[in-house]
């Protein structure tokens, strides 16, 4: 049971984390031309920071579609964090070993 508590905790710190960078990510949006000028620094970093908060194919998924969200004019509204989030933890299999018995 504790393993469980501590997969919940790794999830709810993961949203916070992703909310708090989609965040980050809109920002720049608010700020005219500036603020694409800024996505140039910022794509790649929130692109390293997704693969490593998401192993596998779905953090390598992410991070791509993360960098092209943030490269691309006027997709800064798109949360790619938050969404990775649920698609992880609603829309995956769960391993075993933290499905409740």
């Amino acid at each position: 049971m504790q393993d469980l508590e501590v997969v919940e905790d790794n999830r709810m710190s993961k949203l916070l984390i992703g909310l708090v960078l989609d965040g980050i990510g809109m920002i720049s949006f608010s700020i005219p031309f500036l603020g694409e000028f800024s996505d140039v620094v910022w794509a790649p970093i929130a692109a390293i920071i997704m693969a490593k908060m998401y192993k596998g194919r779905v953090g390598k998924v992410a991070s791509v579609l993360t960098f092209l969200e943030e490269i691309i004019p006027f997709t800064d509204v798109i949360p790619s964090f938050t969404l990775t989030w649920i698609y992880t933890y609603f829309f995956t299999r769960q391993p075993k070993e933290f499905k409740e018995q």
